[in-house]
């Protein structure tokens, strides 16, 4: 059965989505070696972290409307992994702010 226009603008949107993930996951990797360094940026390691996550699921979910593959319980995985990483990134700076990481 050949793709419809729908199809096919969604498939590209999917595309795009995902080349800027891997943009975005690149510059994730490239500050968490910032991050290292400096102890006021220790939440952005989680954040980072949910940001790689993210570009994962986004590659994942480009091969799935592909068809190329599916892989059912990643869809519930992921984003529960990613809001794990956000809310510890939440408490990290939370801890920051009060003074506990000087």
């Amino acid at each position: 059965m050949p793709l419809s226009t729908y199809d096919w603008f969604y498939g590209t949107i999917q595309m795009a989505a995902a080349v800027l993930s891997i943009i975005a996951a690149y510059i994730a990797i490239s500050m968490f070696k910032i991050s290292k360094q400096k102890k006021m940026l220790r939440a952005w390691k989680y954040l980072l972290a949910a940001l790689f996550v993210f570009a994962v699921e986004e590659v994942i979910g480009a091969i799935a409307v592909f068809g190329i593959y599916r892989i059912p319980y990643l869809t519930h995985l992921l984003p529960t992994a990613i809001l794990a990483l956000l809310i510890a990134a939440l408490v990290v700076q939370i801890d920051i702010n009060r003074g506990h990481y000087d």
